[in-house]
This record gives structure tokens, sequence and C-alpha cells, in this order.
């Protein structure tokens, strides 16, 4: 299975094992993905190329979306194996056909390859953007990937199932809900949240960040948010203890502390200096990471990592925005930066760094997509960071 060239990265007792030339799987995605990917790929490769003299990437294409569906299902079996198998891949966004009865792509990939970490980075890059603070904006959003509403778990108002339900809570708790109420469980666990604790908590340790926020609104939901709250904290005082300063601020010790998800959407905008690892359950996470994307610039600029215990999934935050796909004018950056992500994760560090650096000084020098106030093409901009790079290194 797999291409003829290169060689899949292995996991050894934990840690990886990235051979000089990789095969790396890649989805292109619906609408702008098309576009996007295809420049990220080739920003990556330059990087590699310029970092070091004996590596490189070996990209397999992997299908799943509208691209799949001629031929078969929307996300084949071989798909999911492939990823499995690689253990990292980067993939554009996928569009789920409405009144399909399908689940969302991208949250079934997630559950089906068990990446329970959405790992958001918040960075200005030079982006235009009304917020006076951009560039004090240096955060990462932990969001619980595999929980929450997102579990997919709800029923249709006037159908059988949310009667029984009604009829179940009458019955056994003596609940009345509405007869034309749709019904939704937001299911929160021990499990699931001490491992996305413990994830955000090893991020911090391994960067050297200094302070792990917990982001709820238990004072509302007790037994969901309320406990994930606690569960967090159980993480920090047992597991981390020699690390941590829990609720206050100690020398050399990473604080961790809490906050409402109201309240802390608030202070991102009016202190966003005052946050550095913010982990949340998984509605709140894809609310907050849209907001925080919005302060240095937008979705163009908000790259994602899910991660689980063996694999990676790269990907930008944006959707495949069907308004613009097509006209050759999608910001590519996310997508550019995603892939850094990737790199990183596989140890390559000096080519995520050189990616980032020259994103941001093309971006900087006004030479953008139309949504940065330029006028360059998708590909136009990803040949613009290219060209830029020979100067960064």
């Amino acid at each position: 299975m797999g291409p003829s060239e290169g060689d899949f990265i292995e996991v050894e007792k934990g840690r990886l094992k990235v051979p000089d030339e990789p095969i790396i799987p890649f989805i292109e995605g619906d609408g702008i993905g098309r576009e996007v990917i295809g420049v990220a790929k080739a920003v990556a490769d330059k990087a590699v190329e310029l970092a070091y003299s004996s590596r490189r990437i070996v990209w397999w294409e992997l299908l799943a979306g509208k691209k799949a569906l001629r031929a078969g299902p929307l996300l084949p079996e071989e798909t999911v194996k492939g990823i499995a198998l690689a253990k990292v891949a980067l993939k554009g966004p996928l569009e789920t056909p409405v009144g399909s009865g399908h689940r969302s792509l991208n949250v079934t990939l997630r559950k089906l390859l068990d990446l329970y970490a959405n790992v958001r980075p918040v960075q200005y890059y030079g982006a235009p953007t009304a917020f006076k603070h951009a560039d004090r904006v240096d955060l990462v959003i932990f969001r619980e990937n595999t929980e929450d509403v997102y579990a997919g778990i709800e029923w249709k108002a006037g159908g059988e199932e949310a009667k029984r339900f009604r009829e179940l809570l009458k019955k056994e708790f003596g609940i009345e809900l509405r007869e034309d109420a749709g019904i939704g469980v937001k299911p929160i666990s021990e499990f699931g949240t001490k491992r996305i604790m413990r994830k955000a908590l090893t991020w911090a340790v391994e960067r050297g960040r200094k302070r792990v926020t917990i982001m709820h609104k238990g004072n509302i939901m007790k037994f969901t948010e309320g406990a994930f709250r606690e569960w967090a904290y159980e993480v920090a005082s047992e597991e981390f203890s020699d690390v941590v300063s829990i609720g206050e601020k100690k020398p050399g010790k990473i604080l961790v502390d809490d906050k409402i998800a109201d309240n802390a959407f608030q202070q991102i905008i009016i202190r966003p200096w005052e946050y550095d690892i913010i982990v949340t359950p998984n509605l709140n996470g894809d609310y907050l990471s849209d907001a925080a994307a919005a302060l240095v610039g937008g979705l163009g600029m908000a790259a994602g990592l899910n991660l689980g215990d063996e694999i990676a999934l790269a990907e930008p935050v944006h959707g495949t925005a069907p308004d613009i796909a097509g006209k050759g004018i999608a910001n590519p950056s996310a997508a550019i930066l995603s892939a850094a992500l990737l790199l990183d994760y596989i140890g390559w560090g000096e080519a995520t760094e050189l990616m980032r650096r020259t994103v941001r000084k093309v971006v900087e020098s006004g030479r953008g997509t139309p949504d940065l106030g330029g006028r360059l093409s998708t590909e136009e901009f990803g040949g613009a960071v290219m060209e830029a790079m020979e100067d960064v290194r």
C-alpha cells in the first residue's frame, strides 16, 4: 500500500522514527482545498530543500469528499488506513453534502483515527487587522476533539427517537421537554478530559510555555464542563506537580488556572498577552479559535493540527469557501502554516521556521491575496513565498 518511493514514519516507544524521505499522505479536499493544498505542498517542498541537503517529502494522494465520491464513498476505507499507516497527513477542508444523511467528514476522520486533540496556534503574521494588539497575540488552543455536542448524539424535533427520549426523561427523572424540541446529548468524560489536558501540559513543558488556562462553562453545566475543569486540574496536580503551579504564578513553574468561557472570550480581546495555552471542551474550542483568528487577520491565517497518541493530521481551520472556490484568489497561508505544523511535529523544525518567517515577510510586504489587501492569486502568493525563502534563509 502506498507509493513505491520513500519510507513510512514509524513510532517506537512513543517516539517518531522519521526517515529522510517520509511518505506523507495528502487530501486535497473540496472547494478552495484543491487550490491551497497544492500551494502548501510546494512551499513545504521548497523549505525542506533549502533547510536540508538530503531530505525530501514523498507525497501520497488519498481521496475524500467530492473527489472520492466520483468512484465510491465520501470517505474510503483505504484513506483512513493510509493515514493510520503513514502516521501523518495534510488535509484540505471537506464538504459534507447538506441533507445527505452523512456526518461531518472532518469529525468522522477525527473519530476513526482517535485524533482527540485539535491544536490551533494563533499568532500574528502581519495580516491586515483592525485589532491594535494583534502583534501581542501568541496563544495555542487545545480543543478536545471527540466529545461534547460534536459526538453527534441528537434527535430531530417531532421524530420517534426524540419522543422516546422525552418519555424516558419524564418517567425516570421527572423532566418535561416541549414536543417541538430537538434534543442533543453532551458527553464529557474523565478519560477524554484528562488526555487532552495531559497533551496540553506536555506541549507546554516541551515548548517552554508559561501558562495553561482551562476554559469552561462549569458554573452552568456543572457535571459536564464543571467536571472538565476538575478533571483537568487533577492531571495538573497529580501528574505534573513538579513543573506546574496551580492558581498562582511561581518562578520557573507553569501557571495552571481556569476561566469561565464568556469571561475568557472578552479577555483574549482586551488582554490577549495574558494567555498562552487554553485547553477547552470541543464546542468552546471551535468558537474560541475562530474568534481568536479574527484578531490576527482571519481564518486565512489559521492553522490546525489534529493529534492522537501516534497520528497527526494537519489542516487549515477554514472551510471550503464555496463562494470563492475556483477563482484562484484563496489565501493559502493557513494551509502553508498547517504544513509547517506537520513538519514541526516530525522534528523538521528548521523547515518549519523557514516557512513561518517567510510567510510573515511576504504578508508584511503587502504582497498578498485579496483578503490580505493584495492582488496576488493563490499560486502567485505561493510563488512569492518560495522566492522570498532564498533571502530569509
